[in-house]
Order: C-alpha cells, then structure tokens, then sequence
C-alpha cells in the first residue's frame, strides 16, 4: 500500500509539474538588471551561507544571490511542493539521502553536459562514498558541498583507567572495554548506541561485509552479514552496555563519566570544546572499530540545479566557487563542516589537525546511504524493527525476517 500511495503521490506531482510548466519561473532579472540566482539552504548552513554568497557576488557582479535558509523540519515538505508547482529554486541544498526521492521525480538537472567546462564537478574529485551520491540513473544530478562520517568519541583518561591504552580498534575490543566501563558502578554504561540513528545499524553491517546490490534489487537482508551485524549490535543493549532509554545528554552523560564511548560525527568535536572545557585533553576521537573493515558511513549535503532553473550558466558558476578549494576551507572556518574536495585535505588546516585527520582516515573508508529513493523507509522499519528487540525483547530472527519481508514489498510496483 505504501509503495502504491508513494508511486500515485510521484505521478501527481510529475502530471502537475508539467501541467504548470508554461509558469515555471518569473522574471530572473532584479530590479538593477543583475541576474538573480536563488539558492534554498537547509538549518544553520541556510543562515550562515549569506557570508559566502555576498564574496560570490563581488566577483561576479552581474548575479545577484538570494539564499533563503529553510529549517530542515520543513524542508522536505517544501521541496516537494516546489516539484508540483515548478516554481522551486535555482538551486537546492539536499541532505545525501534525499537525492535519490528528488532524482527519481526529475526534479534535479543532470550536469553530464557541462562536465567538460566544468572539471571540478567530476566524481573523482571526491571521497569515494560522495562520489556515489552524484549520480542517478547514470545521470550527474548534485555536487557534493560537505561532507561528514562517523567515527568513535572516547574519554582517554577512564579507557586508561580500564585497562585501555589505545581505543578499540576491534569488534571485540570493543566489546571488551564497553563491559569493563560498564562494570564500574550501577548507571554507567560502555558505549552509547543511539537508537534513532538510522545509519548505525548498516555502519555494523557493512563492517561485517554486508552488502546491497541496489541495481538488482537484492537487499540481502536475510544474509549472514547483516544478521550477524544485527545481534552483535543488540548483544550491547542484552547485555546491559548501552541503554536502552534515552537518558540524559550524550554531553553531560560524557562529562559525568557515564558514557565514556560514542558515536558521532564532526559537529561534536566542537560542541565537546565548547559544553565540556573541563575535559581538554581527557578525550579523542579515533577510527571505527573493525570486523572484516571499519566501514563508516559518509553523508553531507549535496548541491543541485533544479530542473527547470532559467538561470543554469549563473548557477553553474555558484557550484564552481562554493566548491573551489579554497571556499571549501573558509567554509570551514566559517560552519565546522568538512570539505567534500579530497584535495582540500592536504591543507595544513586538516592534515596538521589530529582530530580532523582522524576523521579524514575514516573518510577514506565508507559507504554512503544507497541511492535508492525506498531507503529512508526501510531504514525507518529497521529502527522500528530494533526497538522491538532492544527494548521489547522481540526474538531477533524473527523480527528481521518480518523486516526482511516488509522491505522487499517496498521495492514491488
């Protein structure tokens, strides 16, 4: 049913679309004769994008840029009305794993043909895992702005205290210093697993050598790998490692000597500066642990042109400067968020950073969400899933084979 109302929802949209295709845009021109892009920006990088349109703009000054920051609460909702109605933007911030729903209801121009004046544009100038987020259905339809992973936040001082000179760099090392943190006093706990995250809970199985065969269909769900990932990231709720609740702040919880091991991304690093000063030099950052790899997962956001933008040569030249170098590293400065050019890493700013090149090692090392538009579905339904076993108890077998079975129906016409 969910499958049926998605597709009938995606041919409305289309048959709206170029229903109102003749009243697609109005005038670009602003009232001084300058072009006039517009750029809608998702959360805090929506607010803070001003800074470096207003630099774009004093080097070309025939185009005017109007960012309009939405919050992401409301963006999806916007975006998709702005595919109905064809008055949407010039161009479009969209987190990783919106990109196939919006490719998929040809919302987004396909770049291939301007490539060739274009060169930074081309996948190979990207991590791997961003690279993979460029493109759909063989076409080029973002670039990647910025990008982030995920990788282990942990207290040096009380892994020392446990017996840990060095972070985990194994499943089972893991397992072993979440225990002997947790062993330390009623309420603590080793590692702190977010059961909301969707992207945990493929991070395990692709360290187990989990696979999706996306242009096939063939999810693997049912495989060893996956299963096998599943229980070991239950084994930390069962075994009392990780709670189950919410609980208090994963800031104060981490202050409080409570949670001493996390998963988290970039943006926590200077959270961590600013809410925990006490803790300067008690804590680092460190590279997944590894099964078969350390696989982490690489997500961001992606720059688009929508498809029927009359400005595309001036939002062209918007995409080259935002993803120029050079802005990639003000960007930084400017926003905490990390470049998605690997040539910017070379900069002393990152490589001379410890914490930073740690996360530029583990971005060597990903996968990104797969660019299917069914997937935030299915990885809602595994939460779902998970929960009922983590905190219902359910038998883990047979809740991923109903899991199995529902995203399998999603891919059905």
């Amino acid at each position: 049913m969910k499958k049926k109302t998605a597709a009938l929802l995606a041919t409305f949209l289309l048959t709206i679309s170029m229903v109102l295709g003749a009243c697609s845009n109005d005038d670009s021109s602003s009232s001084d004769g300058k072009k006039e892009i517009t750029v809608w920006a998702m959360g805090e990088e929506g607010k803070k994008l001003s800074e470096l349109s207003d630099k774009f703009e004093e080097e070309n000054p025939d185009i005017k840029v109007k960012v309009q920051a939405i919050p992401w609460e409301n963006a999806h909702d916007k975006l998709l009305t702005a595919v109905a109605s064809q008055k949407g933007p010039d161009i479009v911030q969209l987190g990783t794993t919106w990109v196939p729903e919006f490719a998929d209801a040809g919302a987004l121009l396909d770049l291939s043909p301007y490539l060739e004046d274009y060169p930074e544009f081309k996948p190979e100038n990207y991590f791997e895992g961003a690279a993979d987020s460029m493109t759909f259905d063989d076409q080029v339809i973002g670039v990647p702005w910025y990008v982030e992973t995920r990788v282990l936040y942990y207290r040096t001082d009380l892994l020392k205290e446990a017996g840990f000179e060095e972070p985990p760099a194994t499943w089972d090392e893991l397992k072993d210093a979440a225990t002997k943190l947790s062993d330390r006093e009623d309420d603590y706990y080793g590692l702190d697993i977010d059961m909301n995250d969707q992207i945990t809970p493929f991070i395990f199985a692709w360290q187990n050598g989990y696979d999706m065969d996306v242009e096939n269909k063939d999810l693997n769900f049912d495989s060893p790998e996956f299963r096998e990932a599943m229980k070991y990231y239950n084994s930390y709720f069962k075994e009392g490692l990780s709670q189950t609740a919410e609980g208090v702040d994963i800031v104060q919880a981490f202050k409080d000597d409570k949670k001493p091991m996390f998963f988290s991304g970039p943006w926590m690093i200077n959270i961590l500066n600013d809410q925990a000063p006490d803790l300067e030099g008690k804590w680092d950052v460190a590279v997944m642990p590894e099964k078969e790899t350390n696989t982490s997962s690489i997500g961001g956001s992606n720059f688009s042109i929508f498809h029927n933008s009359e400005n595309v040569d001036e939002a062209l030249k918007y995409l080259s400067y935002m993803n120029d170098v050079d802005t990639q590293l003000e960007w930084l400065d400017i926003s905490n968020t990390l470049p998605s050019r690997v040539k910017a890493w070379e900069d002393p700013a990152l490589s001379d950073n410890e914490m930073y090149a740690t996360l530029g090692e583990q971005l060597e090392n990903t996968e990104g969400a797969p660019q299917m538009k069914e997937f935030e579905a299915m990885a809602q339904e595994l939460l779902a899933s998970i929960e009922r076993i983590n905190v219902g108890g359910a038998d883990v077998d047979k809740e991923l084979d109903k899991f199995s079975k529902k995203a399998n129906e999603m891919l059905e016409d």
